[in-house]
């Protein structure tokens, strides 16, 4: 383990070295790679963190990620570093800049770093040329147009560090962020004036482009009743979402949307991209067979343009790649606590829904008090079990609203499986190959769907409640695909990506009969 004074020695030198070269180092050809090896990389050892992974854990295990760098746009994506805890949780971001950039005053750099963290839902991240380092608040929402000092919390210069050297290692020292000194500097010095969560932001933008569609469909399909009106609305908006999210995790061609609204029908246009992600995906969001109702809607242009315009940079904020399943879901909740109610003249209007109205509200569940929930249900009964015997788990949510405590679940039935597979991230004497693994160490596709289709239950009256379930465990079922698996599983396997949920997630007060049936096959096998 680093010492606090091995530490300061460590960085002593790479200051007294910095500044010994330090004309050299600010010319424009001493570049960023050459910057983070010589002296953030080393920075950061100094400070206990295993950068480049000494100890030899998978992929997605490691303390320090180095996110690979990826041209979408024109602009470069990911975070240079990802710092995290044991299972993943991500700490914060930093993002590395050579010295010739003038991190105090430039706005570019200062905006993606808050982009990336206030997406993540991360507290700081920091942006550092090892010159300067700045820690910023990203709970607040990133605007194109904001100064360097917006949201700034800290900025030191380089011959800032040893006399700033206590609150560097009880900040930043893993250490101390395991003992919790981060979070105690979280709370402290974050400032927390005029935040806006990135999931209330994105609940803002379901309930503008609700309203903007069911505008535009009641009065353009008159013959569509209330609750074909919310079907449409809900199922547009989800197809939308998946996919953009897939534009951002590599899977789907990024822009692949706005090819649509170049020319012609746009919605129809847009119809033509959901009948091609119904041959890739299947699961049920695109099962047009069973859906005759979207194809024959007629929505303005005009709709569909500022929809699809406000899901990409930079109209949009959102860093799709970095927002979770779980901060989707959040939004979700409450978005379907509102419904669409068509007047007599045919207009829409959306407003709460009477059980909502009656309640003061829709009341979330925390995070936090979801992975309790899991952690204290789902853990002790999968304790010491293996894959096969918790093959034979059934875990259902009766009233399971937008999904929170199954994808808590079903996350924490990837993780233990992934664990168990892997030695905790560690190498095993005699290798892993014939486990559900990748080369990185995660689950394959395979056992994701497996886990998914076999453990996951749900049932919700609210028959949009159930579609929100399903589009949220999909996206946790594909989180870590890329689009070079995807084509494998297609062309090798002859198989589509996603599993169908029909029979895992249902709706309507008939399946109360279904659950006590499964209540009872439980109940039987377990022996209670």
């Amino acid at each position: 383990m680093i010492t606090k004074e091995a530490a300061y020695k460590k960085i002593s030198e790479l200051v007294e070295r910095f500044d010994e070269q330090f004309a050299s180092y600010k010319k424009g050809d001493y570049n960023e790679t050459l910057t983070r090896r010589d002296f953030i990389d080393p920075f950061f050892k100094a400070l206990g963190w295993d950068v480049d992974n000494e100890e030899g854990y998978a992929q997605s295990y490691r303390e320090v990620i180095h996110e690979d760098k990826v041209k979408v746009g024109g602009a470069t994506k990911a975070p240079d570093y990802s710092f995290r805890l044991s299972g993943g949780k991500r700490l914060f971001f930093v993002e590395a800049k050579k010295p010739s950039v003038y991190i105090k005053d430039e706005i570019l750099p200062a905006y993606q770093v808050r982009r990336y963290g206030w997406n993540a839902k991360l507290a700081i991240s920091v942006i550092t040329d090892f010159e300067e380092f700045a820690i910023y608040d990203c709970t607040r929402k990133p605007f194109p147009t904001d100064k360097a000092s917006v949201a700034r919390i800290k900025y030191l210069n380089y011959k800032d560090y040893l006399k700033e050297f206590d609150f560097i290692w009880d900040t930043f020292a893993k250490e101390r962020v395991l003992k919790g000194s981060f979070d105690k500097f979280i709370e402290g010095n974050s400032n927390k004036k005029g935040t806006t969560t990135v999931d209330n932001d994105f609940l803002v933008s379901l309930d503008t482009w609700r309203t903007y569609l069911a505008t535009s469909i009641s009065l353009r399909n008159k013959e569509l009743g209330e609750d074909e009106i919310n079907f449409a609305v809900q199922q547009t908006i989800d197809r939308i979402i998946f996919l953009r999210i897939a534009e951002d995790r590599g899977i789907e061609i990024y822009g692949n949307l706005q090819v649509a609204i170049k020319h012609g029908d746009y919605y129809q246009n847009l119809f033509s991209i959901f009948k091609e992600a119904d041959d890739k995906y299947n699961s049920g969001l695109f099962n047009l067979k069973k859906d005759q109702l979207s194809q024959k809607l007629k929505i303005d242009n005009k709709v569909i343009k500022t929809i699809i315009n406000e899901l990409y940079y930079p109209l949009s904020q959102y860093e799709f790649s970095f927002l979770s399943v779980e901060i989707l879901g959040s939004a979700y909740e409450q978005f379907l606590g509102k419904v669409i109610r068509i007047t007599p003249a045919h207009h829409a209007v959306i407003e709460d829904k009477p059980e909502v109205r009656k309640a003061g509200g829709v009341y979330y569940t925390p995070q936090y008090i979801v992975e309790y929930i899991v952690k204290n249900t789902v853990g002790k009964l999968i304790h010491g079990k293996t894959p096969k015997e918790i093959s034979q788990l059934k875990i259902i949510d009766p009233a399971c609203g937008s999904g929170s405590f199954l994808i808590g679940a079903y996350q924490y039935l990837l993780d233990f499986h992934k664990d168990y597979y892997s030695n905790n991230g560690k190498p095993s004497k005699g290798g892993n190959k014939n486990q559900p693994l990748t080369p990185e160490g995660n689950l394959t596709t395979a056992e994701k769907k497996r886990i998914l289709l076999n453990n996951i239950y749900g049932v919700d009256i609210d028959v949009n409640a159930v579609e929100v379930t399903k589009l949220s465990l999909l996206l946790k079922c594909m989180e870590g695909e890329t689009s070079a698996s995807i084509s494998h599983q297609l062309s090798i396997f002859n198989e589509r990506v996603l599993p169908k949920l029909e029979n895992n997630i249902k709706d309507g007060t008939v399946w109360w009969i279904w659950i006590l049936i499964m209540a009872y096959w439980i109940l039987v096998n377990l022996n209670m």
